[in-house]
């Protein structure tokens, strides 16, 4: 199962790197200032930046699709605690 978010900001390079920084203590990723990839037990996410905002695709099994976007999301959340923003997923499969 993918679920998709985008977030819009101007800050989504740091956020990508930040987030795969984080992960990459406890699981393998990989990254540079525009795409990132993190595998986590349950779950993989792509993340890329651009100009306009950070998109996040998560891919795992629809049992884990909840997990995935909570765990993705609260970590950026962290980040991002300045800026006023909520992720809305968007699910395929």
């Amino acid at each position: 199962m993918k679920s998709t978010a985008r977030l819009l900001t101007a800050r989504a390079s740091t956020y990508l790197q930040q987030l795969c920084k984080h992960f990459g203590h406890k699981v393998p990723v990989e990254f540079t200032a525009h795409e990132g990839h993190i595998t986590l037990p349950f779950g993989t996410c792509a993340l890329r930046a651009d100009e306009a905002g950070l998109t996040l695709i998560n891919i795992c099994e629809p049992e884990n699709i909840e997990k995935m976007e909570k765990v993705i999301g609260d970590h950026l959340a962290r980040f991002a605690f300045r800026e006023e923003f909520s992720l809305t997923w968007q699910r395929d499969g």
